[in-house]
């Protein structure tokens, strides 16, 4: 969304390109699950008669189009990609394939999942879990417009600390908003660690991938940072 007030900004799917290109570059595998607020909330339809189920589905339709958006900046810098989805479209995607999708990986293509899990009632943080337990993943990289996670609203509280790394536990006992209560379990039940950081901030997605300290891990340990 960037500056605009909504739909999508090229500027901004520019910068993700490039940052994401960097990572691409060194032959690591990516897959990445995209959501869609930037075209619509299902969980802000309380109040406008759509239904639940129904402004979930458009949400998740709202991730494909990102997606697409996406697929087309990447390819344009010359990365191979997959767009899948969790929900059926063979018109503008394949659908998703657990196999298919870690086929695609390991020929060193981008695989970008969309429609969350396809399920209403599931945010784009628990579809981002489902698959990086699918696919094992190494880690799932929380991509935010946050340094990492705090003890409390770092906006609202400018004394709040900033944790360089936290149990899954801890985070869930805290309710702290690093990612729902579900993804973070079924993150934790898996033993996939995750890594909170600022996206917005040129080089860090390379960094993380590096090895460096950077952001906030969530992990069984709690203490122990990721090796290289």
């Amino acid at each position: 969304m960037g500056s605009l007030a909504s739909g999508i900004d090229v500027k901004v799917l520019d910068y993700f390109t490039r940052e994401i290109k960097k990572v691409h570059d060194l032959h690591v595998q990516i897959a990445i699950v995209v959501g869609g607020g930037n075209i619509f909330r299902g969980r802000m339809a309380g109040d406008t008669g759509i239904s639940r189920v129904t402004a979930d589905n458009m949400g998740m339709l709202a991730t494909v189009i990102n997606a697409l958006a996406l697929q087309d900046l990447l390819e344009n810098a010359g990365i191979p990609t997959r767009v899948q989805t969790a929900i059926e479209m063979r018109a503008v995607a394949e659908p998703y394939i657990r196999r298919r999708a870690i086929r695609h990986l390991e020929k060193g293509r981008v695989v970008i999942m969309a429609a969350g899990t396809g399920n209403p009632y599931f945010s784009t943080d628990t579809a981002a879990a489902l698959r990086a337990a699918e696919i094992r993943a190494e880690a799932v990289l929380k991509a935010t417009k946050v340094d990492g996670v705090y003890e409390s609203d770092p906006v609202i509280n400018k004394f709040a600390v900033k944790y360089e790394s936290i149990d899954y536990l801890e985070v869930l006992n805290r309710e702290l908003k690093v990612m729902d209560s579900t993804a973070v379990s079924l993150c934790m039940d898996n033993n996939i660690p995750i890594i909170v950081f600022n996206f917005h901030t040129s080089e860090n997605l390379l960094k993380v991938v590096l090895g460096e300290k950077i952001g906030t891990l969530v992990s069984r340990e709690g203490g122990r940072w990721l090796n290289k």
